[in-house]
């Protein structure tokens, strides 16, 4: 523990500055802090899902571009599942089924018949534009919302508890329980060490017995449940509505966070909130006008914070050195 404590010496002490410091703006700025917080999460949630789905694809050795498409599918499932059946259940298992079907695809054209990775995520992306533009319907409506939940103890917290634990609906709290589960999972697990192995030395990996091509496409289709989840939140949650491009480059969005948060997924989840918590700067910016800046302007603001950050990021971050390689076995 003495060790891992050195090791991480500098984060810990940054991530204790920031947790001050969002604590110190809470009690000064009561009036909108809370606020503010809420929305940096509601913004973050999705993109760590998607996030999730980048890190379980490249550390399988998957590159995996249609994350956007994945989750605009499953959208659109979900909404109008929903919508024509009357049943919200219905609805989340459309869009789950939905990511889970887009991951097999891009796993089966990655891994199975070696198409490059690059070219078969804008396909999926293509593909799904295509289909949720000419299928779109309008006037359709929700039967229902998904519920919210107080988790008890925990949203009794001040800051932490009411952002994170209370009043959030359940894919809030899965994206959360997803991002520590994929941790423990990749790093003190069996599969994790499998996976890590499939990502950075496949042919060593095929030399101790594992079936690489098969865990990649296992790997990538169960991710595609995550992005199912997170395009589910955009059209069921968030807004109760499906319109043309509702991603919004959310999938691009967090490819970048998956890079910035090297590969790690409870870092991936603190670069999320970090890009929500901008988003829900330039939110207040636009609302007060206090600054007389352009609304066209503050908009940006998360995604010129995205290059500058990256930009920093991409030179000192190495990914796992077979992600976009196909594999193919020495005795094929």
């Amino acid at each position: 523990m003495a060790a891992w404590f050195t090791k991480n010496r500098t984060t810990l002490a940054i991530g204790l500055a920031v947790l001050v410091a969002a604590y110190v703006f809470y009690y000064a700025k009561h009036d909108i802090a809370p606020s503010m917080y809420g929305a940096a999460w509601g913004y973050a949630i999705p993109l760590v899902l998607a996030a999730l789905v980048g890190v379980i694809g490249e550390r399988s050795g998957v590159v995996n571009i249609g994350i956007e498409g994945q989750m605009l599918l499953a959208a659109f499932a979900g909404f109008f599942g929903a919508a024509y059946s009357g049943s919200m259940i219905v609805g989340i298992l459309a869009g789950v089924g939905t990511g889970l079907i887009a991951g097999g695809f891009l796993a089966l054209t990655t891994v199975r018949w070696r198409m490059d990775q690059i070219i078969a995520g804008v396909v999926l992306n293509i593909i799904a534009t295509g289909i949720t533009s000419f299928y779109l319907k309008s006037g359709e409506i929700l039967p229902g919302v998904i519920p919210n939940v107080d988790v008890p103890y925990l949203s009794e917290i001040p800051l932490l508890g009411e952002t994170f634990f209370g009043g959030r609906s359940a894919i809030a709290l899965v994206a959360i329980a997803a991002a520590v589960i994929v941790h423990l999972a990749l790093f003190h697990t069996r599969w994790g060490l499998r996976t890590r192995a499939a990502g950075e030395y496949p042919s060593a990996a095929d030399t101790a017995g594992i079936n690489v091509e098969r865990l990649r496409i296992v790997n990538v289709t169960i991710a595609g449940s995550l992005a199912g989840l997170a395009g589910l939140y955009l059209s069921m949650d968030a807004s109760a509505s499906f319109e043309r491009g509702i991603t919004a480059g959310r999938g691009f969005l967090a490819l970048a966070i998956m890079i910035m948060g090297a590969w790690r997924p409870l870092r991936a989840l603190v670069m999320a909130l970090f890009f929500g918590f901008i988003n829900a700067v330039a939110s207040q910016l636009q609302q007060t006008g206090g600054f007389n800046v352009p609304p066209q302007l503050t908009g940006t603001l998360p995604y010129v914070a995205t290059l500058i950050v990256l930009a920093v990021a991409a030179g000192r971050v190495r990914g796992p050195a077979a992600a976009g390689q196909p594999y193919v076995k020495k005795d094929q």
